[in-house]
This record gives C-alpha cells, sequence and structure tokens, in this order.
C-alpha cells in the first residue's frame, strides 16, 4: 500500500484514466466491426461515410493518448485500404 497522499491520488486518476481509455479502445473496436460488417454487406457509400466518423474518433484517441500514433495511423490506412480494395472507387468531385 502507498504511504503518501499523492500516491493515493496518483493510484485513483490511473483508475479512472484506465476505465475511460479502455472504454474508448472498446468503442474503436465496435466501430471497426460495425464498418467491416457494411463492407461484408456491400454497403459501400455507407460505409464511406462510416469510415470518415471512424478516422475522426481513431485521430481524437491518438491525440489524447490513449492510442500510439503509428496505431493510430496504420489502423486508419488499412481500413481505408480495405475499403478501396472491396468497393467501387469513390466518385470524384470536381
Amino acid at each position: 500500500m502507498p504511504v503518501h497522499h499523492a500516491a493515493f491520488k496518483q493510484i485513483k486518476k490511473d483508475k479512472k484514466r484506465t476505465l475511460r481509455n479502455k472504454a474508448v479502445k472498446s468503442e474503436i473496436k465496435t466501430w471497426v466491426k460495425k464498418f467491416e460488417a457494411l463492407i461484408a454487406e456491400k454497403k459501400f457509400e455507407e460505409a464511406r461515410t462510416y469510415l470518415r466518423q471512424l478516422t475522426s474518433k481513431i485521430t481524437k484517441a491518438k491525440s489524447k493518448g490513449i492510442i500510439h500514433a503509428n496505431t493510430a495511423r496504420r489502423r486508419v490506412s488499412r481500413l481505408t485500404k480495405k475499403l478501396n480494395k472491396a468497393g467501387p472507387p469513390s466518385p470524384k468531385k470536381t
């Protein structure tokens, strides 16, 4: 057991952060599963909009320090690659 008051406080902070980080990671995993389900159902337009939101969530988790920057980039890259490989190309905006 910790002796100093600051150590007790740090334990409380760590628990709170751990719960928050776990919730965010779990949410991202759920979104990824839903995204992959959309691709499997060949709903590519929905998947494209879903990917934008998912990318935003991953980037936010990266900026908060919940996931590492390279991990975030790798996940976004792989998800984008998966969508591009599975579906028709996105319509070009002129």
